[in-house]
């Protein structure tokens, strides 16, 4: 039987952080399905093509062709456990960098028990070297020209820097 795990986000752009919560994701998994949530209501930075590419390309680079290929992306707009279903997935990955993150998941893993009792949430907790990073906080520091090299892989940084500069 194939492990699957589904990684929902909006990767919106895929962080150094993703990265890392992704790798560990691969250690306890045969393949991992990247969920990008889509949200009618909100306008991402990037499309969910050019965040399917990004991710890609990240993966690639941190990663290698053979893991790479154990890994797929998807769109989303249901509840996270419909899509893991439809997925074959039982289990929801979701990283942690810190205390508040750990409760506003718990809450969250346990509306998905409750509406999905066979899928469990497991949570990661993010490396030190990149606990701190929010792609929140990625966007904010590239739309004032601020170095964000050490926040995101290096297939990132580029579109980032000019999606940044051109104000959209």
């Amino acid at each position: 039987m194939i492990r699957t795990a589904l990684y929902p986000g909006s990767f919106d752009p895929v962080t150094n952080g993703h990265i890392d919560i992704l790798g560990q994701a691969l250690s306890l998994a045969d393949k991992v399905v990247v969920a990008i949530g889509i949200h009618p209501g909100k306008q991402p930075l990037f499309s969910f093509e050019e965040r399917v590419g990004l991710i890609r390309a990240s993966s690639l680079a941190a990663f290698g062709a053979d893991v790479t290929a154990r890994i797929s992306v998807i769109a989303f707009d249901t509840l996270v456990v419909e899509a893991a279903r439809q997925e074959g997935a039982l289990v929801l990955v979701r990283g942690l960098r810190d205390g508040t993150d750990l409760d506003y998941e718990m809450q969250m893993a346990g509306m998905n028990g409750t509406l999905a009792p066979d899928i469990k949430t497991v949570f990661l907790p993010a490396s030190p070297p990149v606990r701190h990073i929010t792609a929140t906080l990625v966007r904010q520091i590239a739309r004032m020209g601020g170095d964000i090299s050490a926040f995101v892989p290096a297939p990132v940084a580029g579109p980032l820097v000019a999606r940044a500069r051109a104000g959209t």
